[in-house]
């Protein structure tokens, strides 16, 4: 048998999947085989198949990591699934307590902090003026500080 595998590729390995074999055969029941060499050999081949496809992943996913590290390799960008849940959730609770404030103020918040759009540009949009832009933005920033304020206090 030790020949067969080292024939087979199994050089250093052969009695580590020699020994693998007859961990498997100690609790089988030989009734139910017809041709027991063949089994013997088969299963010995099985497991050398089993063992050289396992090395191979964890040589891909030790080289993949390692060109992470040095960072060559390509991380994703993408946040933990966890995290991504806690941002959703806490981008949720600042919305809701933005609009406590209004529905104007947070869509002149909104406009201006995510949209980019100037704030001379939201006063014409909404027909209001510069200065109720700047005071509905104060607002939001106040309401957004408290929010902050109780999330730390938590």
């Amino acid at each position: 048998m030790l020949r067969f595998l080292r024939a087979r590729g199994a050089v250093d390995n052969a009695e580590d999947i020699l020994q693998d074999l007859w961990l498997r055969l100690a609790d089988l029941d030989e009734s139910t085989i017809v041709s027991p060499a063949a089994y013997l050999y088969r299963a010995a081949n099985n497991i050398m198949h089993d063992r050289h496809r396992s090395n191979q992943r964890s040589r891909r996913r030790d080289s993949e990591w390692s060109d992470i590290e040095r960072g060559t390799g390509e991380a994703s960008d993408l946040p933990l699934p966890d995290r991504a849940l806690i941002a959703r959730q806490q981008l949720n609770q600042v919305e809701a307590r933005i609009s406590k404030e209004g529905p104007r103020i947070f869509e002149v918040f909104r406009r201006f902090r995510v949209d980019g759009v100037g704030q001379r540009q939201i006063a014409a949009e909404l027909g209001i003026s510069l200065s109720s832009v700047e005071k509905d933005l104060q607002k939001a920033y106040r309401a957004l500080a408290e929010w902050r304020e109780n999330e730390n206090a938590q």
